[in-house]
Order: C-alpha cells, then structure tokens, then sequence
C-alpha cells in the first residue's frame, strides 16, 4: 500500500511502499491453482463420476509443477468421484518432442484403468511413466496435441475408466468363472502326482509313447530350472503342435493315443492346457499334480534318465524325447 502527502507547491509525494513481491514459488502456486480451477470449470458427469478434460499450451516438463496442480484437483474434488487429465503441449521444436499428460482420479481404480487404457491407446509415443501416489500419473507422450486423435484417444479413455464395473456375480449366461473353468476342466483329467509320472516316463506301457510336455515360459525356467529330457512347448503355440492334423505339429506327434503328460509351474495352467489337447482328439492327456514345484520338493530328479524296458520292444519306442 502506497502513502502520499502533498509539498507546499502541491505536488505530490510518493511515500515508501510496503508491496510484498511475490517469490517463484509463490508463482508457480498460483498458477497452479488457476489451471486447477479451469479443469474443475468444464466437466461432464458418467456414472456418477466428474470427468474433465484440459488442454493447455503452457508446455511444461516438470513434475512437480504438475503433481501441484493434481494436488490441487484432488483437493478440491475430494467429496465427488472424478477423473481429470492435463494435457501440456506445445509449440514443439525438433522430432520426438514430448508433451506431458498428467490424470488424476478419486480412485486407484479409476487411475489404474486410465494408465493401461492410455499407454494401449498411444502405444509407441509413450516416452515416461510416472505413478505419483496410486491416484496420480504423468506420462510423457511424444507430439503430445498434435493430432487431432489425441484429444478425443484422452477423453475416451477416462470416460471408460470412469464406467460403474458391472457386478461380478451377474455374469453373462453361459460364461464360467476361472474357479469354475478349472474344476470342469480337472474333472476329465486323471491327473498324475510327481511320482506317478515320473514312473510312466520310466516304463513302456503297451507300445504307447509317453512324453513330458514343459509349457512354462522360458523366464520361469531360467529361474526355476527343468526337467531334462521333457519336450519345452510353451503354451502360446502348444495347440498347433499338438494337433495330429496340423501342418506345424511336432514329428512325435503322429497319432492320437500320445500319451501326453503336461507341466506347468504349480499345476494350474497345464490342467487347461491338458483338456485343450483332449478336444484336439490326444485323450490320453493329462497333467502333474502341483506341476514343476511339488515335482521338485518330491525330490525327483531333474534329469530324466534313460527308460526302463519290460520287453524286447525295439528302442525305437523310448518314451522319452531328448531335447
């Protein structure tokens, strides 16, 4: 505030004035706030939820300005379910620039839906991730604004983020839950425990080849180690390498009375992929109880060694395939 008095000739005379200066982050506060308040100005309501949108020309790659202005939205919006995005871009200069996408939601669902929508949705553009507190996230995307995509890919993927789930006990007809899935599944299958099928893998059994299928990535493995001598068939191509008709089978796979024992980890995926190879016609498939983990705390070895014959049947017939 200014103070004036005037001389003997009228004039006017300044006093000292006591005007605070405002610091840089007294600045950056306000103008944070100020974006805060035009997301919240323009929103639209689904499914009980505010969703908001803004696009702004003040391109800025700093975090923590823009977790600020998040802070800002969620404070203010902390009584109503929301979803809100700041899209920072422009002008750009050069290939490859970067603008900042910044969400921020009143739930972790909300915001994780958000994240796995927008990097499918940008796909190869994302340059950076960064999960700020669970409801928060800035992602740098490169040529951010630029296409007139970009605006409507933001805004779709928080109205779908947004969307009431549909109840999980009202499924659709004819639909089984992965519980349900399995059980049916494991009801057609003799399944073997770790022995049990160590034993098949050692004796030939009525002229009918016996193999130990590994559908484990090649990850789990690496960690866990294998069994020496199975077939490694992971379960992405495990069908058509399986099926006796197909052009891409294995040689092994030349009749429908393989006897197949499929693995997995812990015996939970093989019991699908099992019944999978038993529609394609393989009857005889089956799975380890437990799968690779109970085989290894049974103590069994992690080389199969060669089989064991009961009869002079040529060996041609060994019931285990080297890898």
């Amino acid at each position: 505030m200014t103070s004036s008095s005037y001389s003997s000739l009228g004039e006017i005379l300044v006093g000292p004035t006591n005007t605070k200066r405002h610091s840089l982050s007294d600045v950056r506060a306000i103008v944070a706030k100020e974006i805060a308040v035009r997301v919240m100005r323009r929103f639209e309501i689904l499914d009980d939820a505010r969703i908001s949108v803004l696009s702004t020309s003040s391109k800025s790659d700093d975090v923590e300005f823009l977790t600020e202005i998040g802070q800002n939205i969620q404070l203010n919006l902390a009584v109503h379910n929301h979803i809100c995005a700041v899209a920072t871009t422009g002008p750009y200069r050069g290939t490859d620039a970067v603008g900042f996408l910044l969400v921020c939601a009143s739930s972790m669902d909300f915001s994780s839906r958000a994240s796995i929508l927008a990097r499918a949705k940008f796909m190869n553009r994302v340059a950076s991730f960064k999960d700020i507190d669970g409801t928060m996230w800035i992602a740098g995307i490169r040529d951010l604004g630029m296409f007139a995509y970009d605006t409507a890919a933001i805004w779709d993927t928080l109205r779908k983020s947004a969307r009431t789930p549909i109840d999980p006990l009202h499924s659709p007809p004819g639909s089984q839950g992965i519980e349900e899935k399995l059980s049916n599944a494991r009801a057609k299958l003799q399944r073997l425990t770790p022995q049990n099928a160590y034993e098949e893998l050692r004796v030939l059994e009525d002229h009918v080849p016996t193999i130990l299928v590994d559908i484990r990535p090649v990850a789990q493995r690496e960690a866990e180690g294998f069994i020496e001598g199975s077939i490694i068939v992971e379960r992405n191509v495990l069908e058509w390498r399986f099926d006796p008709r197909c052009e891409y089978r294995l040689p092994i796979v030349d009749r429908y009375d393989l006897r197949t024992i499929v693995i997995c980890q812990e015996g939970y995926t093989s019991s699908l992929a099992a019944v999978s190879l038993q529609e394609l016609g393989l009857l005889n498939a089956t799975d380890i109880i437990g799968g690779f983990r109970a085989w290894k705390e049974a103590g069994l070895p992690l080389t199969i060694p060669e089989p064991v014959f009961t009869s002079r049947d040529d060996i041609s017939e060994s019931i285990v395939i080297q890898t």
